[in-house]
């Protein structure tokens, strides 16, 4: 066979860099950037400025890109693919594995054990070192799944609880009659009234209160599974032929339980989940297994109680009680082996049983990292998402030193982040900006982090090179700790890991509640005090809070049709506006023929959509502005229409820092539009579908949404990790926002682990000391000040820095 004397070039071998030449995804511009491998990469800057647009849109995409092109054609079918990034060139570009931050919530089936892979080993141990009953077989690890067919109660279909309605739900005024609509359960219109006819056809009373009913006509009327057939003669409008005709009854909780499980249609299935409660299952008590697969036990437990346990626990199971056999052994071991790296990132605290959808995304990415440390990989770029967002400062040592060990295992890391503790622990920055949206999409500063200090443009760089508390100062002038009028108490509050706890919420302050992750913050806040005041809102006239408003990260849509503009409200104000030009009045078209989602004005070939799905068989489907309306989503006629020179297309392209420009002289608009610049939005397009909006935009837009429509009412503000995802230049913007609430006479109650948030509240509450069953009391509550000098739980020491008390 014949050689080639050619050798491939060195220098292309031995190139050290990953080499970026114009990358033009979403507001990039051009970007020409060199990273080097094997070594720790942060990609920041302040949001919109499109640093996950050169990570995960360029870099990532591109890696995936080449992967897929070495995949047989047909087995490329089966794999979601993204799209090949808008890009000159990348170079010396090894594959890649991605750890975003899911914006999706998991199936109710996912848990921290599938996630983890621990629940396969842990369900191995029990089926080869597991003590069976006498005379029991030995049963395979599938029969210790809840979610195979082996192993699943019969019941519940190892779900661990039922659906099931209740007397109180089905009927929720006993004061009132059949007639009167006691049963709010049944159907409304014609089928309520013949249920109502066929009952009283069957010889009920239909007009007595129902609470005066015997209790076994309560129970028949409600629960029957029986069906019986009558002749019905109603009696309704005088005026009209009644004509007798045979009915069928069906009881309250059968035509619940039918219309949840079969029903194609949402709205039906919403309504007949608000008479619905869960329960755990009576036949397996909420443990989802088999009989078999409970009555076998490792250490005396079974394996429903060792999922139940916390990780450390588990670890600790394990080291107290070694199985005899080699194999066992060996399972054992990887067990422990796995547990490891996820104590090690803070999350000891959590159970392999506990479902994914309770699990913030900050929490669900570094379970996730910590099974990549085992996987053993070589040679490949990790792209990271944030993985310090929802970490106690206490905690970002730990993750640091996961970071470091991926690297040094000989693999590159890639992470797009804000902390200012992971941006100073790397060996290179990639600073993108200088602003957000189309002031952004420019490389600033690409090296080791301390020549950063020398780009004047950074936001970064005024934050990373200032004294502890500085900025923070700078933001916030030094004022006295505002005196509370009034305060929100709960008492023996027990849900999850909270242990009795007593706790007073000042009213007409900013307070921040703080703690490691799984001490207990969101549960306190999110799940006590809202329920607390939200009932005392309801019973209490003399209750000083008139209303609750809480602002989450979930998205403010679910699909491409919803977005900025329609969730704020300022949808509705471009509509009313275009439909009072000339050409449409002329044309007699109301405020409805310029919306994209309804027949009339939208593109009827996209419907609505702009763009359409195509498909190039062995090829990923791909999707193409609609060839009709060129991604505009409107038809022709309706584009003709303009105000101020633009069509309503035009308009939703506008950022929300243009349209303030554009609608400056329509107050309904301007006043929407000032809210969402004051809060840091302004580089979003106001037609920007909610489906690329990160969590911490979606919380900045609906505060922005509360803000715009101020009232005058004393309001509680609850709010989960506001600052999570936000570059400190972002977090200086939202801050002061949140202080000009209070400053109106507001409440707020921020869950935070930022200490520069905490330390500008007015009051803290410190929960711990550790999480999971270590966690759940409060360790302090004061001042900032306070807390930070009291020394007590691992906020004080972080939070006595922010201040510059150390």
């Amino acid at each position: 066979m014949h050689q080639s004397d050619e050798s491939p070039a060195p220098a292309a071998a031995l190139d050290p860099f990953v080499r970026v030449r114009g990358a033009r995804e979403h507001n990039l511009r051009g970007v020409d950037v060199d990273i080097p491998r094997d070594a720790l990469t942060v990609f920041t800057g302040v949001s919109g400025s499109g640093k996950s647009s050169l990570a995960f849109g360029t870099l990532y995409a591109e890696a995936q890109r080449r992967y897929f092109e070495s995949v047989a054609p047909y087995a490329r079918r089966l794999i979601h693919q993204v799209g090949a990034p808008a890009v000159d060139s990348v170079t010396g570009l090894p594959p890649a594995v991605s750890l975003e931050q899911r914006r999706s919530t998991p199936g109710s089936r996912s848990s921290v054990g599938t996630v983890t892979l621990l629940s396969n080993s842990l369900r191995m141990l029990f089926s080869r070192a597991g003590t069976y009953p006498e005379g029991a077989g030995r049963l395979d690890s599938d029969a210790f799944s809840p979610n195979t067919a082996a192993g699943a109660c019969p019941s519940c279909h190892g779900l661990g609880s039922i659906h099931r309605t209740t007397e109180e739900l089905l009927v929720p005024d006993p004061g009132l009659s059949v007639r009167e609509g006691a049963i709010a359960a049944w159907p409304g219109a014609w089928q309520g009234k013949n249920l109502r006819d066929i009952l009283e056809a069957l010889g009920h009373d239909v007009d007595a209160p129902w609470r005066e009913l015997p209790a076994e006509d309560r129970e028949w009327i409600l629960f029957t599974e029986e069906q019986p057939v009558v002749t019905v003669h109603p009696v309704r409008d005088p005026e009209r032929i009644q004509r007798p005709y045979r009915g069928t009854y069906t009881s309250a909780h059968r035509w619940v339980m039918k219309t949840f499980a079969e029903s194609r249609s949402a709205t039906l299935r919403a309504r007949a989940e608000r008479f619905l409660t869960d329960a755990p299952c009576p036949v397996c008590a909420g443990r989802r297994l088999r009989p078999e697969a409970l009555a076998v036990t490792y250490a005396g437990h079974t394996i429903a109680e060792v999922a139940a346990l916390p990780l450390t626990g588990l670890d600790g199971l394990l080291a107290r009680t070694p199985p005899d056999g080699e194999a066992a052994r060996v399972l054992a071991a990887d067990l422990r082996a796995r547990i490891a790296p996820v104590v090690e990132l803070g999350l000891g605290y959590l159970s392999l049983d506990r479902t994914a959808s309770t699990l913030s995304a900050g929490e669900l990415q570094r379970l996730r990292l910590a099974t990549q440390l085992r996987s053993g990989l070589f040679g490949v770029v990790y792209v990271l998402d944030e993985p310090s967002a929802g970490l106690h400062p206490a905690d970002t040592e730990a993750l640091l030193g996961v970071l470091d060990r991926l690297k040094a295992a000989g693999n590159t890391v890639f992470v797009v982040e804000h902390h200012l503790d992971v941006v100073r622990h790397a060996d290179w920055v990639v600073d993108v900006g200088p602003r957000a949206g189309e002031h952004g999409g420019r490389v600033l500063h690409s090296g080791p982090p301390a020549e950063l200090a020398g780009v004047a443009q950074s936001a970064t760089a005024r934050h990373l090179f200032a004294a502890p508390g500085a900025v923070a100062a700078a933001g916030r002038p030094r004022r006295a700790v505002r005196e509370a009028a009034g305060a929100v108490r709960v008492s023996g509050a027990r849900r999850h890991n909270l242990r009795d706890v007593d706790a007073e919420f000042p009213l007409g302050v900013f307070t921040a509640v703080t703690g490691v992750s799984g001490s207990g913050k969101s549960t306190l806040v999110g799940q006590v005090l809202a329920r607390e005041a939200g009932e005392r809102l309801a019973a209490d006239p003399g209750f000083p809070v008139r209303r609750l408003v809480e602002v989450d990260q979930k998205p403010i849509g679910r699909t491409p049709r919803s977005n900025l503009a329609t969730y704020t409200g300022l949808f509705d104000v471009v509509r009313r506006l275009f439909a009072a030009t000339g050409e449409a009045r002329a044309r007699v078209w109301k405020a409805g023929r310029f919306s994209f989602n309804v027949p009339g004005g939208r593109c009827d070939t996209c419907q609505g959509e702009g763009f359409v799905s195509v498909e190039l068989l062995f090829l990923p489907r791909t999707y193409a502005p609609c060839p009709e309306c060129a991604g505009a989503r409107y038809s022709a006629e309706t584009l003709q229409v303009r105000h101020g020179g633009l069509s309503i297309a035009e308009v939703l392209g506008l950022t929300v820092e243009a349209a303030a420009e554009f609608f400056a002289e329509v107050p309904a608009a301007a006043r929407s539009l000032r809210a969402l610049e004051e809060i840091g939005l302004g580089y979003l397009r106001l037609g920007q579908p909610a489906t690329e909006l990160s969590g911490g935009e979606a919380q900045r837009i609906k505060l922005a949404a509360e803000l715009q429509r101020l009232r005058r009412e004393h309001t509680l503000y609850v709010l989960d990790e506001p600052t999570t995802g936000l570059h400190p230049a972002d977090v200086e913007v939202l801050v002061r926002q949140l202080h000009g609430l209070v400053d109106a006479g507001h409440t707020v109650v921020v869950v935070e682990h930022d200490m520069d948030v905490v330390a500008g509240a007015d009051w803290v509450v410190d929960l711990g000391p550790g999480g999971g069953a270590d966690g759940g009391r409060i360790v302090a509550a004061g001042t900032p000040e306070q807390v930070a000098r009291g020394g007590l739980g691992r906020t004080a020491g972080h939070l006595a820095r922010a201040l510059g008390l150390d």
